[in-house]
């Protein structure tokens, strides 16, 4: 540690180098990841949040054996796209729990029933939003917005500053990440569904064995009402469900990096 303090000031030019490159990389991360993109976080605070973050890991990452302290358009365009590789790529749970509550939306007649989101700025289902905070809860709750700020640390030794390039098949890879959005939402979604066709099933049956019966105007409340019940019983199983989607995105993330 006393070595390294003593060597900064000899160096300066490289250390102020490697912060730039530091400060890029996180920079790019916080443009689309959980948590940190919010928009409940006042722009001073996200900057002062970066700058911190910067002096404390410049040292360090410009100590890193093979870190090349340049400043050239392919360093900043390499450090920029790792860090907007693991922001898209962990942005996708958060769209998976918006898909996932547009379905359950339709299931509960609220399809027509929209908010606007403060954080995209466009109308959202209200479902939507509310397993969007969820997850923004678990998140914070589980510790794993200090996960994703370890992973972008370890990913200075696996990639050091000056030698990110970001190529076309991490692109690619992305798309197919993408792909899984809906995967995951029919799959949040599969229990509600499942118990709304059931009750549509049943009342269909009941009208046409007794059409005296007012099967139409029984059937949406019951529904709705059956829907919520499988809904609340399954939301214990969506904490674990987003840790475990979270942990995959960021390994999936951090091999991408590598990979590049």
């Amino acid at each position: 540690m006393n070595e390294l303090a003593q060597t900064i000031p000899a160096n300066w030019p490289q250390f102020l180098t490697s912060a730039l490159l530091v400060m890029i990389r996180l920079s790019g991360l916080l443009v689309f990841a959980p948590v940190f993109s919010s928009n409940a976080i006042a722009p001073r605070i996200k900057a002062g949040f970066v700058f911190a973050v910067t002096v404390l890991l410049a040292p360090a990452v410009a100590a890193v054996p093979d870190a090349r302290s340049e400043l050239d358009m392919m360093s900043v365009l390499g450090e920029l796209g790792i860090g907007l590789t693991f922001g898209l790529a962990l942005m996708m749970l958060n769209e998976a729990l918006m898909f996932a509550g547009m379905l359950l939306g339709i299931q509960f007649s609220f399809s027509l029933v929209n908010l606007m989101d403060p954080n995209s700025k466009i109308e959202t289902p209200v479902l939507g939003q509310m397993l969007s905070w969820l997850g923004t809860l678990v998140l914070i709750g589980a510790g794993l917005d200090r996960t994703l700020l370890a992973a972008i640390v370890r990913s200075f030794r696996s990639v050091p500053v000056g030698h990110a390039i970001v190529q076309a098949k991490t692109g690619v890879a992305l798309v197919s990440m993408a792909s899984g959005i809906f995967l995951a939402g029919v799959q949040l979604a599969a229990p509600v569904i499942a118990a709304a066709l059931v009750v549509e099933v049943t009342v269909s049956l009941i009208g046409r064995m007794a059409p005296q019966l007012p099967a139409m105007v029984i059937g949406i409340p019951l529904k709705t009402l059956i829907s919520y019940g499988v809904l609340i019983g399954s939301l214990a199983l969506w904490p674990g469900w987003i840790e475990q989607h979270f942990s995959f995105l960021l390994d999936e993330a951090g091999r991408l990096v590598g990979a590049a």
